[in-house]
């Protein structure tokens, strides 16, 4: 199995980067397992609380869980991975089954900082981008998917998001293995990955 894990700032373009990749090759290929999934439930916490918790640091983050149901798949297990709501900043009841394959993506954040989950992977990517364009991405994200109003969206940037990202996410930088600019937009670096992805499932195929 190969591991590949893609990480970067907030709003970097992770996740079209991932979406691009699983587009290009043959369906049920590839297994996406995203960080945001594994977040600590905090359905015990009143929910005015909720709202001031700081998700864009690593302790936010059920690593044991997430080591744990990656080992499983590498064992041939499948998984049942949590779901969580944004909204509600609460884990869901409903659980999503995912299949072993030959290769899986893990994408966050946060999933460099983590050194355990960092020697699980097998090429690790840091999806790069301007503050400017990360904030004009978050702000739209956000007001669309998450409810918020772009006034609420710049002062977590500021409060939370900018502070956090040079603590934790900048510096993890250093361990990967390929950097990639511009995001989703890159599409030399997003066609060199995918055509690397889809030699390893065609070898597979041939064993």
């Amino acid at each position: 199995m190969l591991i590949i894990g893609i990480s970067g700032g907030t709003g970097s373009g992770k996740t079209t980067v991932v979406n691009k990749i699983i587009s290009s090759l043959p369906q049920g290929e590839v297994a996406v397992i995203p960080q945001d999934s594994y977040y600590r439930d905090s359905s015990h916490i009143p929910f005015e609380e909720r709202s001031k918790i700081n998700f864009d640091e690593p302790a936010a983050i059920e690593w044991p869980l997430l080591i744990s149901h990656l080992n499983d798949l590498k064992s041939g297990k499948s998984i049942e991975m949590p779901t969580y709501s944004y909204l509600t900043c609460t884990r869901q009841e409903e659980t999503v089954r995912v299949e072993p394959r030959e290769v899986v993506i893990v994408e966050g954040i946060l999933i460099l900082t983590e050194p355990d989950l960092r020697n699980m992977l097998d090429v690790k990517v840091f999806v790069d981008a301007d503050a400017d364009e990360r904030l004009i991405r978050v702000i739209e994200r956000d007001c669309i998917e998450r409810g918020r109003t772009p006034q609420m969206v710049t002062q977590r940037y500021q409060n939370v998001l900018k502070p956090m990202h040079s603590m934790y996410i900048e510096p993890t930088k250093r361990y990967a293995d390929i950097i990639m600019p511009q995001g989703g937009d890159n599409i030399v670096a997003v066609n060199l990955l995918t055509e690397y992805i889809e030699a390893r499932i065609n070898k597979s195929k041939k064993h």
